[in-house]
């Protein structure tokens, strides 16, 4: 039997150390992965300490800035209550020489005052319980102009905004305070007069009843004053349309001479707007009503007021006088006519604002209507029950109206188009735009 040769040593000894290899490989494999593990892990704890650090620095930061802006708030905290101490001993040391200082000492307290009062509504209400308001009211009475204007001016900063304070101001007798005329009297204070009457005239729109309206010449005074600026005016209208605001002090305005005046600076444009709107308020009276009718410068000067263009506010108010006048008044209606105011009220309807077009209509209408029927009882002019539609005289009537309002559609048209063309400079003929207006049906008047 042959027996295999035993293998060589050469052999053996490379496959040892082929597996020695491959296990050391392994080895290193393994320890390489665990370094790196044990790397990794070391890099997120100091990764998370970072963290930690950073969150812990942010919260330490967050908490010094509240103990920051907590000490900061308990300062201003502690400054303003130091300020309201402060405050607090200036307003006693300020009222004690209001009512017990020389007079020189009460100026500068009514000054010292003025200036607290602006300060806010409490302070105002604080002042006025101190019983400032009666001295105040006293030396608005002095002779010295700088006294009577410091407390003038603490009084209007008294009466901002609050009720209370304007009915004690009132009650305390400020309104026989206002001087009889204004000749004597400068322009500042005068102007300080107006605009603390006009503070306190809002009361009218409350159920506030004034002791007296004995005031009213003084406020004409001011009115018709050529020295008085158009501030001042424009604070004693505005008073005015308060007091025109009640009914029952209607009776007053009229009898004091207030109507003539509020004509008179209706025509100018500057006081137009509450000029009428105070006599739009006295209209609602009969006594009202029947002075501004017996005016000569009535209707004249609200139709003139009815071609500014620029002034809608005061279009709009100006033919709501003129529908109130020319309601159940024939005598009314022919002066409205012979002053020319149907063209005028056709330039209205094509150029006005909405509402000034509606009103303009509806006179429009009126004196449409003028020459078949009468004015109603409790309406404007009516087409009677009588008349029978078809009838010939009435459809003649009726053509005849038609074609006189044609007429003046195109009449005022023609006028209108003359002034658009001056005003934009456009060059051409301006014969091509007057042919067009003939031209132009006049459907969009509903007549």
């Amino acid at each position: 039997m042959h027996t295999p040769p035993p293998p060589s040593s050469s052999s053996s000894s490379s496959s040892s150390s082929n597996s020695i290899w491959v296990l050391s490989s392994i080895k290193l494999q393994f320890f390489a992965r665990i370094r790196r593990f044990l790397q990794s892990k070391a890099t997120r704890k100091r990764r998370n300490q970072s963290r930690n650090r950073a969150e812990q620095s942010n919260n330490d930061n967050n908490k010094v800035e509240k103990v920051v802006e907590t000490v900061q708030v308990m300062e201003k905290h502690e400054e303003e209550k130091e300020e309201e101490e402060d405050s607090a001993i200036i307003l006693q040391r300020t009222v004690k020489k209001l009512h017990f200082g020389s007079c020189e000492e009460k100026e500068v307290a009514a000054k010292d005052i003025g200036n607290l009062a602006k300060e806010d509504l409490k302070v105002r209400k604080l002042i006025t319980e101190l019983g400032v308001v009666p001295v105040l009211v006293s030396m608005v009475a002095s002779d010295v102009a700088t006294r009577r204007r410091a407390a003038l001016v603490a009084l209007i900063h008294l009466a901002d905004g609050t009720y209370t304070n304007k009915a004690m101001i009132v009650e305390a007798g400020i309104l026989s305070k206002l001087p009889n005329t204004v000749d004597n009297v400068d322009e500042s204070t005068i102007n300080e007069f107006s605009e603390l009457l006009l503070s306190l005239s809002s009361l009218a729109n409350t159920q506030f009843h004034f002791p007296s309206l004995d005031f009213l010449p003084s406020l004409r005074h001011i009115l018709e004053s050529n020295s008085s600026s158009l501030d001042t005016k424009t604070s004693c209208l505005g008073a005015l349309y308060n007091f025109s605001s009640v009914l029952e002090n209607a009776g007053a305005l009229v009898s004091c001479g207030i109507v003539p005046i509020l004509l008179e600076l209706s025509s100018r444009k500057e006081t137009s707007e509450k000029a009428l709107a105070s006599l739009g308020n006295l209209l609602v009276s009969m006594m009202g009503k029947k002075a501004i009718e017996n005016s000569c410068l009535v209707p004249k000067n609200f139709i003139e007021i009815l071609s500014w263009e620029d002034k809608p506010k005061c279009q709009e108010l100006s033919v709501y006088i003129l529908m109130i006048l020319a309601h159940q008044s024939s005598s009314q209606r022919e002066k409205m006519a012979e002053a020319g105011i149907v063209p005028v009220l056709l330039e209205v309807v094509l150029l006005g604002s909405s509402l000034a077009q509606k009103r303009a209509l509806k006179l429009l209408q009126w004196f449409k209507d003028e020459r078949q029927t009468k004015m109603g009882p409790h309406s404007g002019p009516q087409t009677p029950r009588f008349a029978s539609m078809g009838s010939p005289v009435n459809q003649r009537e009726a053509m005849e109206g038609k074609k006189m309002m044609k007429s003046l559609v195109k009449q005022s048209l023609h006028r209108n188009m003359e002034i658009i063309t001056h005003r934009a400079n456009a060059a051409g003929d301006s014969s091509r735009f007057k042919s067009l207006v003939i031209s132009t049906s006049s459907k969009s008047l509903p007549y």
